[in-house]
């Protein structure tokens, strides 16, 4: 990558946000703070009922670009609406409950501008309370369409310190090729947020393009904070979504086992509830049993619902059976592991 900023591509971070008046200030200050020299900062707030606009016109005025949307569009068509207005090369984004360190940009701008054939980039994601302590380093996935942090909740010891492949990154702090997206379209905003970054990711595979982790972008991140960590209205978009991921991407013979894949989640997650253990284990200290699976039983049948225009949004380069066993041999996760997995 070329040092003078003349020579840089133009970068676009977009933040997204919904009622995070308290957590605003430390994200945007963050990027603000960037080394890159040619960035664009861009909020975007889905009809915020706390005063975060406020905040952010009295505070940073002409220094980010605001866009107000009329209603809570969700993180897919929300951030749709930022990507949509930026002009970098690059289109970046980060949670609003996340902070940058200061080479975050540089440091993925780098990864993907050494290779063209880089459509995304995964930063290291590390938790905001306990920073030795990793979030995610890109996504892995499970034979049932649930994407899940690679090294979450792992100890930050060494293991994630140089450059990788990753399968695709997480949505709370990535890198894209506007040309990538460009070939394939943004986020599916039949998703609303959850597994939405697993499906633009794997869609960006399918067409070709690759994925690298960049150690050095390092991010701080609240899990969940804005959106709520066990909630059943996540519980609702996680199992719906993941159905909808399987539909648009997975090979034939994958689509008629999952559900063997799904019932062995399944029962791992009552058996990690019971130890209260996991994310199922979280969602029952708030709610009951009934209520969680009565949730579950609601999202199948959303699912099922919007079933026939997610086929329809089916690519025809979807993965072959030898590529999507790479895939899971690679940046696959068992379905234990996603139970006992926070």
């Amino acid at each position: 990558m070329a040092g003078r900023p003349a020579d840089l591509p133009l970068a676009s971070v977009i933040v997204l946000n919904w009622n995070g008046e308290a957590l605003l200030a430390e994200c945007v200050d963050s990027l603000l703070a960037q080394t890159y020299p040619r960035l664009e900062v861009i909020v975007v707030d889905n009809a915020s009922s706390d005063r975060s606009v406020a905040v952010l016109g009295n505070r940073y005025g002409e220094k980010i670009r605001l866009i107000v949307n009329d209603a809570n569009l969700g993180f897919a068509a929300g951030n749709n609406v930022g990507i949509a207005a930026s002009k970098g090369a690059y289109v970046l984004l980060i949670n609003n409950d996340a902070v940058a360190d200061a080479r975050w940009v540089a440091a993925l701008v780098r990864e993907a501008e050494a290779d063209h054939r880089v459509g995304m980039c995964a930063s290291k994601i590390l938790t905001y309370d306990d920073p030795d302590r990793i979030d995610s380093v890109g996504l892995l996935l499970s034979r049932d369409g649930l994407g899940r942090g690679r090294g979450r909740l792992q100890r930050d010891a060494g293991r994630f310190n140089r450059p990788d492949d990753a399968l695709v990154p997480s949505g709370c702090a990535a890198l894209y090729r506007r040309a990538m997206l460009d070939q394939i379209g943004l986020f599916d905003e039949a998703f609303f947020m959850y597994c939405e970054d697993l499906d633009l990711g794997l869609r960006g595979r399918l067409a070709g393009w690759r994925c690298r982790f960049a150690p050095d972008a390092v991010v701080r991140h609240r899990y969940s904070a804005s959106a709520g960590r066990y909630s059943l209205r996540k519980v609702f978009l996680v199992e719906r979504n993941r159905v909808w991921v399987m539909a648009k991407s997975f090979p034939v013979s994958a689509l008629a086992l999952s559900p063997i894949w799904t019932i062995g989640r399944l029962a791992w997650q009552a058996y990690a509830g019971w130890q209260g253990q996991g994310g199922t284990g979280r969602a029952l200290e708030g709610g009951s049993a009934w209520a969680l699976a009565m949730t579950v039983g609601r999202a199948w049948l959303a699912a099922a619902r919007g079933l026939p225009a997610m086929l329809r949004k089916r690519r025809p380069d979807h993965v072959s059976l030898a590529d999507f066993r790479r895939w899971l041999r690679d940046h696959g996760v068992s379905v234990r592991e996603v139970a006992f997995t926070e």
